[in-house]
């Protein structure tokens, strides 16, 4: 985990970011074929609003470019780029019992990813316990993981948690999850075409 000194940091840069999509151009939705045209014709899809939608910012930070910023206040994750510009996703992210913060890698990402439910959700939600013991939940239309899956690593272990897409996208906007930073399946979609192996996250 970072300093609280390069936490403050990406706070501010996040307070002069998180405004600034007025006027910005908003980005166009990934072209999808295969798996991902069959399925994503049968996803749930919500007007999340204006401000949640997926544009092109200015952002200025000291993660290089190619990083993953977490704005969990304000629920949004920026993606950064080149020149002080980052692509802007809403979120939806912890519920603040279950909220997470700190830094990681993508140690892992897949597509349409099978979902098993950790143990603390069996704990807290013992109906799912037949799910755990099936081996998990297919990817698919109605996996809570959606369309795919970053799975962020610490000090080279899996933390647990994941951004990931989702089956509610109502509720992007929201703290709602159980630590996990869900997104759009459509947006996930786009993330994961422009993320690498060993990126760096900032969850703040």
């Amino acid at each position: 985990m970072d300093s609280r000194h390069g936490f403050v940091a990406v706070g501010l840069a996040l307070a002069l970011a998180g405004c600034n999509a007025v006027g910005a151009p908003r980005l166009p939705d990934p072209q999808l074929s295969g798996r991902d045209a069959q399925f994503m014709a049968l996803v749930p899809t919500a007007d999340v609003g204006a401000a949640y939608e997926r544009y092109l910012v200015d952002f200025k930070t000291s993660e290089p470019p190619g990083s993953i910023v977490v704005d969990t206040k304000n629920k949004f994750l920026y993606l950064v780029e080149p020149n002080g510009k980052a692509v802007r996703y809403g979120v939806a992210t912890g519920q603040e019992a279950y909220g997470w913060t700190g830094r990681a890698v993508v140690g892992g990402m897949q597509e349409w990813p099978r979902w098993i439910p950790p143990k603390d959700m069996l704990e807290r939600w013992p109906h799912l316990q037949p799910t755990a013991d099936a081996g998990g939940l297919p990817g698919g239309p109605d996996n809570p993981l959606g369309a795919r899956a970053l799975y962020l690593f610490e000090n080279g272990k899996d933390t647990l948690y994941r951004i990931h897409g989702t089956n509610e996208p109502e509720k992007i906007g929201q703290s709602v999850s159980s630590g996990c930073i869900r997104m759009r399946d459509i947006d996930a979609i786009d993330l994961y075409g422009r993320v690498k192996i060993g990126a760096n996250v900032v969850v703040i």
